[in-house]
């Protein structure tokens, strides 16, 4: 069975950044929440090797996680990525995060392996636009790899879209793009100003949510993470249609779009059933936090063991618990967690 932590949440996936290179330099990014390592870098010998990833996630197979996503930096930039993948035990779904550029050519190999679907990091259908964001020339690559991960069958194929001061007069035409072509799902994936330090950047997800709702055939909520999913019709995109029953969904012709919403979300983090693991090794029982790092030592199996046990047990909801509302509706951070030098 699953390890649970004290607040009840059942630890069933987990996102491994295999790098923290990359070759794009997008202005939002907080690198898996590990510092500024943006852009393109030599290889380093301090990522762990293919045998520590599969040992990994052998041994957490043995507690019941069934999903893995595959991050980085960009986790494409690893040689190994396909033996990762074809090594990772036939219980685990395998997914993946990554901005396409090498999907073009590797995508059927991919597939082959044993990747089961991806997600690929697109937020501009301009590449001008998309250039300003990304800091990176490569849309035509980007295209080309979206269609590559479609033709491969690595199914749905995701569209990632950090919504922000930036991209958010880009949502509408994103949302029909996605609704006009088969085979592609939208994530709206809201800002996260502490991650970045870039607060008037920020926008109301809200108005995404509400805007949503008033064009889509039908709403449905995610278990995990609470999320709500939005079906959207392209030629009843401009009106309110009638909301089918699901059962009616099963021949659905447009797009489904996702939206992630985990900023000052206490449900969003009261339905996380995840563990992260930097690509040096470290697990980590938040995205938000670096004071949970727990280290996996030389990554034999009963060091792997005995990290995942101790840090599954000291997750912490980041809203709700570690950071809670004030008199004045503000977060701040627990002062149990003060006292304990946890926060520091």
């Amino acid at each position: 069975m699953p390890l649970s932590d004290e607040f009840g949440r059942e630890v069933t996936g987990v996102r491994v950044s295999l790098t923290d290179r990359c070759n794009f330099d997008c202005v939002y990014c907080h690198n898996e929440g590990l510092g500024d390592t943006r852009g393109p870098m030599e290889p380093g010998d301090d990522e762990m090797d293919t045998d520590d990833v599969v040992r990994f996630l052998e041994v957490v197979a043995e507690y019941g996680v069934d999903s893995v996503k595959l991050t980085g930096g960009e986790p494409m930039l690893r040689q190994d990525l396909e033996e990762i993948i074809r090594r990772t035990p036939d219980s685990m779904e395998v997914s993946m995060t990554t901005n396409g550029t090498f999907l073009p050519g590797r995508a059927e190999d991919l597939k082959e392996a044993g990747l089961d679907r991806v997600n690929v990091s697109q937020d501009a259908l301009d590449p001008d636009e998309f250039a300003e964001i990304t800091k990176s020339g490569a849309y035509d690559k980007v295209m080309e790899g979206v269609q590559a991960a479609v033709d491969a069958d690595l199914a749905p194929v995701k569209l990632n879209m950090v919504v922000f001061e930036h991209t958010a007069g880009f949502v509408e035409g994103m949302v029909e793009h996605v609704a006009e072509n088969e085979g592609l799902q939208l994530q709206l994936i809201e800002y996260m100003p502490e991650l970045t330090g870039r607060p008037e950047w920020n926008i109301d997800i809200q108005r995404v949510h509400d805007w949503l709702a008033d064009i889509a055939e039908h709403v449905e909520h995610r278990e995990m993470h609470d999320r709500k999913r939005y079906f959207v019709n392209p030629e009843t995109a401009d009106s309110v249609a009638a909301a089918p029953e699901p059962s009616d969904l099963d021949g659905f012709q447009g797009g489904m779009v996702e939206i992630v919403d985990p900023v000052e979300n206490a449900n969003f983090c009261a339905n996380c059933g995840r563990v992260r693991v930097t690509h040096e090794g470290y697990l980590k029982g938040c995205l938000n936090r670096n004071d949970d790092l727990q280290s996996m030592g030389e990554m034999s199996r009963e060091e792997i063991r005995e990290a995942f046990e101790q840090v599954v047990a000291e997750r912490v909801p980041y809203y709700g618990e570690y950071l809670v509302e004030n008199d004045r509706g503000e977060y701040e951070i627990n002062e149990k967690y003060i006292s304990t030098g946890a926060a520091d």
